[in-house]
């Protein structure tokens, strides 16, 4: 049941008292009128009205007892209002007419002042409009049924955003900006920075959750991104994380202010604050608030200086509370003139922020009730403004339409209405040092940003960014890096030159003709392409286009492949054809001329060109761009480094290079199979095989190793380009060095050595097992063309020679044939001894030996006479058989000493240019002496 102070008349009678409780009610009915205001007509305080003035009620709705938290909101505007009535009577603005404000307690009890509301109606005179409303819930209530009373409200301090719906409360008005009209102020301030990217964090309250949804729809179609929407209910510490984890900088907190600490230790514990982040809450909470709740701060281990700490630099959106122009308002005050005298007339009250608001309330019925009255006064049915009554829904829509027509400037600003709601200004402050400065304001008739000019600070040296500021940068190979590894490029390209130039120049000398020097200037060729391929490795995005990076990418890998080949192919073909010579085990003469190594080297060639064109008709390389986690900034700007590198990469970039690694893998192997079998050629100027191997295992070890390296660095370019240039310098000079050096230092020294050719020589290993022979013989050099065909012509002519000795031979036969004294018959069985003696195992070493053997022989059998003849043979003619005795006899005594003489050169004997078959062979000096293992059978002769 309302109070007597809340309630325009008593109650039903109660039963008729005894005599002297009706004598002492008598008595106290009078100072229990003075004690009830509002049953006068006018608010404490106020001047009392001439008798004569007719009133004009109005209904006011607040609480004012000290037993509920918003009393004092009440409490604190009623000097406001008791100046604008008196203001207002003195003006004469409603003569002959005065306000009547009849005020009722709704204690912010929805039941309490929906009681008051209805006995206001029942027990009161007939109230025009309604003034208060200061609780939501309360306020929500009676002004959804205002419209069947036909009655106004203007509320001066009930901010929810539910009001503002017309459909349902049409007959509600407010001075005061709901929460809702500070977004559009947000929208500004985001546009006035170019904060294109928020998040929201709201409590789970109706009030909040309703200001995030228009604020949703505000910034829906003005480019401005929420990336996140948060809620919480009690704990915000994992919404924060949530907001930090999206890389959310701007924030746009509500929630009130017990959990605006909580909010804030969670974002010093996220770190989610200083130069990076920009807080914005509501402005509306009491003064010094955050001293308040820093014992509950400390409660969850945040220290009052973090919580401050986290604090630094939020802004604060709130309604302003008085105009800070310096003008005149409709009262004809200023609102500093306005504030001094409010504060001079509530005297002990506590002050209200929202007491300029009622002090415009006021204003605002009095200009309605005006205006009300004028339109009343110009239509035809002199209707008077007291004669209103609740069923009168004429006066009431008149009413309505005057208080849309509100415009005038008040201490609070503009008071104007659009659908009901107050375009006020919104101030903006900011948390500064531990106190909040104000830094700029709304004007939302307007629609315009005022920042105070140096008051706004941010920790950083700028504003916040709305988000982390990727900088994409392009790692780039360091120009002085590049010009180094050019420079060496340079010099190992130079030395190649000279070694080319050595070449040429030196191609007749019997050393470098014996080394092929074709295949030398190919090998010179392959060194030179892999020194170039150095210059397009280093080409990247700062000094080429896209396009034409991509181009680079096939045109290094072909001249890198093509010059790997050429000079690896051109060193295995020119030791290949030492093997094929000197491992001739048939001593067949063989010729391997230049244009065959040619075409050798022409078809690793031709290989790798096949490879490289499937790779590129197939899968060509591509210009791809890697990036990498974000890195800070090294200047310590607000801003994230993601670093990208472009890589010449294809779909099945695996699967190629494994072809490619093996062909040359094969290749090397091959060519270390070659340097094994030549390695025991004796003539320096053909054996390469000790530096084909040293250049294979270097070129073999840096490769692997420079591969991983450049595997393992592909996020550092200076790194990877570094190692592939030097393992490509390092292997190419290596490589040159090792065939040109030891030439070029042999020419200079013993250039004969190099080229000495040993003759034929046949030796005996007698350690091999199954006393197998190995013979190790040298062929004539092809470069020496000129000496062979030499040789070739010397045999020819003694073969001739040897011919003519035959023929000279039978002719002396047969003249021995015809001499009677030379037919001595030796017997029959003495002929196996006659062989024995032939077989040139029982010579010496001249051939008076040998014979001298044979007259021994003769002389010691004495019957073998000569002319002895056998009956069984003294038939026959000697000549009919050419292996008689005879004939064997007359072709040892001529044939033995010119066999010796013919033959014995060929294997190691006298020489051949010994012309006299008389002369002994061991007067020459050129005689050698045959060993017994290779001594010939000459039987049968």
């Amino acid at each position: 049941m309302a109070s007597p102070r809340s309630s325009g008349q008593p109650g039903p009678p109660p039963p008729p008292p005894p005599p002297p409780a009706r004598l002492l009610l008598l008595l106290l009915l009078p100072l229990l009128l003075l004690l009830a205001p509002g049953a006068w007509g006018w608010a404490r305080g106020a001047p009392r009205p001439p008798p004569s003035s007719p009133p004009l009620s109005i209904m006011g709705l607040m609480p004012l007892t000290k037993e509920v938290a918003k009393g004092s909101i009440g409490r604190g505007v009623l000097p406001a209002v008791e100046l604008a009535i008196e203001q207002i009577r003195n003006e004469s603005l409603l003569r002959p007419y005065f306000l009547d404000l009849r005020l009722y307690d709704t204690e912010c009890d929805n039941a309490k002042g929906l009681k008051a509301f209805y006995d206001a109606i029942k027990y009161g005179p007939n109230h025009l409009m309604v003034f208060g409303g200061v609780c939501p819930s309360v306020t929500s209530i009676i002004a959804e049924s205002l419209q069947g009373w036909n009655l106004v409200q203007l509320s001066f301090a009930a901010t929810t955003p539910v009001l503002a719906d017309k459909k349902k409360y049409p007959y509600f008005f407010r001075t005061v900006p709901s929460d809702n009209a500070v977004n559009p102020a947000i929208l500004k301030l985001l546009k006035h920075y170019q904060w294109k990217r928020v998040g929201t964090l709201t409590q789970d309250v109706q009030r909040f959750s309703e200001v995030r949804n228009d604020l949703t729809g505000v910034l829906y179609g003005e480019d401005i991104e929420i990336s996140d929407t948060e809620s919480f209910s009690n704990d915000p510490c994992t919404s924060v994380k949530k907001l930090k984890g999206n890389d959310v900088r701007i924030i746009l907190g509500q929630f009130d202010q017990n959990m605006a600490a909580k909010v804030f230790c969670c974002a010093y514990e996220e770190n989610m604050y200083g130069s990076k982040y920009q807080w914005i809450i509501p402005g509306w909470y009491e003064p010094s608030w955050w001293e308040q709740v820093h014992v509950e701060a400390n409660s969850s281990r945040c220290l009052r200086k973090n919580l401050l700490a986290a604090m630094e630099g939020y802004i604060g959106v709130d309604f302003e509370p008085l105009s800070s122009k310096q003008i005149k308002t409709i009262s004809g005050k200023t609102p500093q003139q306005y504030e001094r005298e409010y504060n001079n007339k509530r005297s002990g009250v506590g002050p209200s922020k929202f007491h300029g608001y009622a002090y415009d309330g006021i204003w605002v019925i009095a200009k309605t009730l005006q205006r009300a009255m004028e339109t009343l006064h110009a239509s035809s049915r002199h209707q008077r403004i007291q004669d209103f009554n609740y069923t009168d829904h004429t006066l009431g829509r008149i009413i309505l339409n005057a208080m849309n027509e509100t415009n005038f400037f008040g201490v609070t600003g503009q008071v104007v209405f659009r659908n009901g709601e107050r375009m006020g200004t919104i101030k903006f402050t900011q948390f500064q040092d531990s106190r909040e400065v104000k830094v700029g304001e709304y004007n939302a008739v307007a629609d315009t940003l005022e920042i105070i000019n140096d008051t706004i600070r941010f920790q950083g040296s700028e504003p916040p960014k709305d988000k982390t500021i990727i900088l994409e940068q392009l790692r780039k190979i360091s120009l002085p890096l590049y010009s180094i590894l050019s420079a060496l490029t340079i010099l190992g390209m130079i030395m190649a030159s000279a070694f080319l130039f050595f070449n040429i120049k030196n191609r007749n000398q019997k050393l470098i003709k014996m080394s092929s020097p074709y295949m030398n200037n190919l090998i010179i060729l392959g060194g030179m392409l892999s020194y170039a391929s150095i210059f397009l490795f280093g080409l990247d995005g700062s000094f080429v286009s896209e396009k034409t990076f991509e181009t680079l990418c096939t045109v290094r890998t072909w001249i890198l492949t093509v010059g790997y080949t050429t000079a690896f192919g051109a060193m295995f073909a020119k030791t290949w054809r030492v093997h094929a010579i000197f491992k001739n085990v048939k001593m067949k003469k063989k010729i391997i001329k230049d244009q065959k190594l040619l075409v050798i080297v022409g078809g690793m060639l031709l290989i790798d060109l096949c490879i490289l064109i499937c790779w590129q008709a197939v899968d060509p390389l591509r210009r791809t761009v890697e990036k990498y986690s974000m890195e800070p900034d090294p200047a310590g700007r607000d801003i994230s480094i993601r670093p990208l590198l472009e890589h010449c990469e294809n779909t099945h970039m695996t699967i190629w290079l494994g072809i490619v690694y093996a062909y040359k893998g094969l290749l090397m192997l091959f060519g270390c199979f070659l340097a094994w079998e030549t390695r025991n050629v004796s003539i320096p100027a053909l054996n390469d095989s000790k530096y084909i191997g040293m250049s294979v295992y270097n070129v073999g070890i840096m490769c692997i190793i420079g591969a991983a390296v450049s595997f393992l660095t592909r996020d550092q370019p200076n790194v990877q380009f570094c190692i592939v240039a030097l393992v490509i310098i390092f292997c190419s000079t290596i490589t040159l060095c090792l065939v040109f050096v030891p030439k070029l230092i042999t020419l200079r020294t013993n250039p004969d050595a190099a080229t000495q050719n040993r003759r034929f020589q046949f030796t005996q290993n007698q350690k091999k097992e199954d006393s197998k022979t190995s013979t190790s013989v040298t062929s004539v050099n092809q470069a020496s063309t000129s000496r062979l065909e030499g040789l070739q012509s010397e045999n020819h002519r003694l073969r001739m020679k040897i011919t003519e000795l035959d023929k000279d031979l039978e002719e002396v036969t047969m003249q021995l044939q015809d001499t009677p004294e030379k037919t001595t018959y030796i017997k029959q069985n003495h002929y196996q001894e006659l062989n024995d003696i032939l077989n040139l195992g029982n010579y010496t070493e001249s051939t008076d030996g040998g014979k001298a053997i044979l007259k021994n022989h003769l002389d010691q059998n004495p019957q073998l006479q000569w002319n002895t003849t056998e009956p069984s043979r003294t038939c026959k003619d000697p000549t009919e058989d050419i292996n008689s005795p005879e004939h064997i006899q007359r072709r040892l005594s001529l044939q033995l000493p010119i066999l010796h003489h013919a033959y014995l050169p060929s294997i190691g004997g006298v020489d051949a240019s010994c012309v006299s078959p008389c002369v002994s062979p061991t007067a020459s000096p050129r005689h050698r002496h045959v060993p017994p293992s290779f001594r010939v059978m000459v039987s049968g002769l």
